[in-house]
């Protein structure tokens, strides 16, 4: 691996760009593959809430270990979950819902002139696609829980341990509940993963965590040594937040090009969970978070866009397009909020 890091370190100026396209891979390799275990079990909401987030917030996760190993400034971990966060709840979710429009439930009149033959075939559908939707109403309802918990144990400016062992705690009872329901899935389908296939898989998703911390470890060692101006001394925790959405927005892109809102909204929003509360949980266990300035203001939009998701996918079964450009101009407000308010 060391051979691979000095041969993009050969191109010089443009190595950052050569690290870059190292984790777009390792991004697409864990997706690939990711996407191949739809077929043994992991479907439609259970492989939002449970498998990608995994495989999306991998990079979260590393950025904790990869701060702590270089002994960085904690703050920026915090930034880096409020700004993954709130892109995941707004641009991500919202984009789609702009472009492809987000139906959880099928739109009126999309069932019809299907006979009688297919009304058991119909039936089945939408028995389906009813438990999609409770299944992502609860996984919103999560985001409440997890955001209200961390605003209530930061009121004293900051997450130390005790604080860390609780939103860890918090985030092993929500997995473990989610795999209980893979399980009654697959009893009431009758079908297992083939452990040889499973095995492939779980090898290519560990090559590409691989090169994902080979990348991230290289660029924010980089980015240490050359902050961007404008954003000044907090440039690790936005750069890496960025940095980190990318295999979220080729999810939220790809599932929303082929019709799966359900996947869309679930691997967001369950993306949101890894960083919020395991990574700050796992972090604040390493040592002291303090609250950066603006997470008053990326909690705001956090809650009111989960608001704004429950309550159309409650009542409606969709996210409408003008709800979707609304959730990117609440981007737009938590970018003005973080850098320059």
């Amino acid at each position: 691996m060391s051979d691979l890091v000095q041969f993009i370190e050969q191109s010089g100026a443009y190595a950052p760009l050569g690290f870059l396209g190292l984790f777009a891979l390792a991004s697409a390799l864990t997706i690939w593959r990711l996407n191949a275990m739809t077929e043994y079990g992991f479907q439609g909401t259970a492989l939002g809430t449970l498998v990608m987030p995994f495989c999306s917030g991998l990079g979260n996760l590393l950025f904790v270990y990869i701060v702590a190993e270089r002994g960085g400034p904690s703050r920026e971990v915090f930034t880096n979950a409020l700004v993954n966060n709130t892109t995941n709840l707004t641009l991500l979710i919202g984009l789609p819902a702009v472009l492809w429009g987000l139906h959880v439930m099928p739109e009126a009149g999309a069932t019809k002139g299907e006979g009688k033959k297919g009304g058991a075939k119909a039936a089945g559908k939408a028995q389906e696609h009813e438990l999609n939707r409770l299944s992502l109403l609860l996984t919103i309802l999560a985001v409440f829980f997890f955001t209200g918990a961390v605003w209530a144990l930061a009121q004293d400016g900051k997450l130390d341990f005790e604080d860390g062992l609780v939103l860890v705690g918090l985030f092993l009872f929500w997995q473990v509940v989610h795999v209980f329901e893979v399980l009654k899935n697959n009893v009431r389908q009758k079908q297992s993963p083939n452990p040889l296939r499973l095995c492939f898989d779980l090898l290519l998703l560990g090559a590409g965590a691989w090169l994902l911390y080979v990348s991230i470890d290289w660029l924010v060692g980089w980015t240490e040594k050359h902050p961007v101006a404008w954003l000044g001394a907090s440039s690790l925790g936005w750069l890496s937040g960025w940095l980190m959405v990318l295999p979220n927005a080729l999810l939220a892109l790809y599932y929303g090009w082929k019709r799966r809102p359900d996947i869309v909204f679930s691997s967001q929003v369950g993306d949101g969970h890894i960083c919020i509360p395991l990574c700050l949980g796992l972090a604040a266990m390493i040592k002291p978070l303090p609250v950066p300035r603006f997470f008053e203001d990326s909690a705001i939009v956090i809650g009111a866009a989960a608001l704004v998701h429950f309550v159309c996918v409650a009542t409606l079964g969709r996210l409408p397009r003008l709800v979707g450009a609304a959730m990117v101009a609440g981007y737009g407000w938590f970018l003005y909020a973080g850098l320059v308010k």
